[in-house]
């Protein structure tokens, strides 16, 4: 539904690739923002996205996480658009885009290439929750990589392949998503009730 409200614009292109691959990937803000052309490896079945660092990570040995083209949210497009509007051919994927519509390429502050902030995204999660009417404060930066995990348990995908996406180690975390997103199926009382 967030990405319906996208707009056709450089930024709403941009957005839309950040809601899409972000859900798909089930990523981390942080490893959304981190993300370079250069760890994007093209295939006949989508993207393969290295995550070079992570919350889980830190040492930085890196993982790959596949995120096919996709019939509904088709997050593979949504990043090529992105990065062909803005005219990104190397260093960071997500940039900041100024009000009147151009791509900032270096960060004032240091010279290097401009990259997105963490709370960036967390608030184009929020503006696009506002613009469906939905309450902005039960939304963040994590609502997508959580929606993809409740959204596949949903569908009854299994923990282990879940896993496989978000790269959690521990099956508690996980199970504690798909408990809630199951929390009526199945129901004991529901052919009585």
């Amino acid at each position: 539904a967030m990405l319906s409200h996208a707009p056709s614009t450089l930024t709403g292109k941009r957005d839309r690739a950040i809601l899409a691959l972000g859900f798909a990937g089930a990523l981390r803000r942080s490893e959304l923002v981190g993300l370079d052309v250069e760890d994007l490896t093209d295939c006949a079945d989508g993207l393969r996205v290295l995550i070079r660092k992570s919350k889980t990570d830190q040492e930085g040995a890196g993982h790959e996480v596949a995120i096919p083209h996709g019939r509904h949210l088709r997050p593979v497009e949504a990043v090529k658009d992105w990065l062909e509007a803005a005219g990104i051919t190397e260093g960071p994927i997500f940039r900041p885009v100024s009000r009147g519509g151009r791509v900032r390429l270096l960060d004032p502050r240091t010279g290097d290439p401009a990259r997105l902030s963490t709370e960036t995204v967390a608030q184009v999660i929020k503006s696009y929750a506002r613009r469906l009417g939905l309450n902005a404060d039960a939304f963040a930066g994590h609502s997508l990589r959580a929606g993809f995990v409740t959204t596949a348990a949903e569908r009854d995908v299994s923990e282990s392949r879940i896993m496989d996406q978000t790269r959690h180690r521990d099956t508690r975390t996980v199970r504690a998503y798909v408990r809630r997103a199951n929390l009526f199926k199945g129901h004991a009382g529901a052919s009585f009730l």
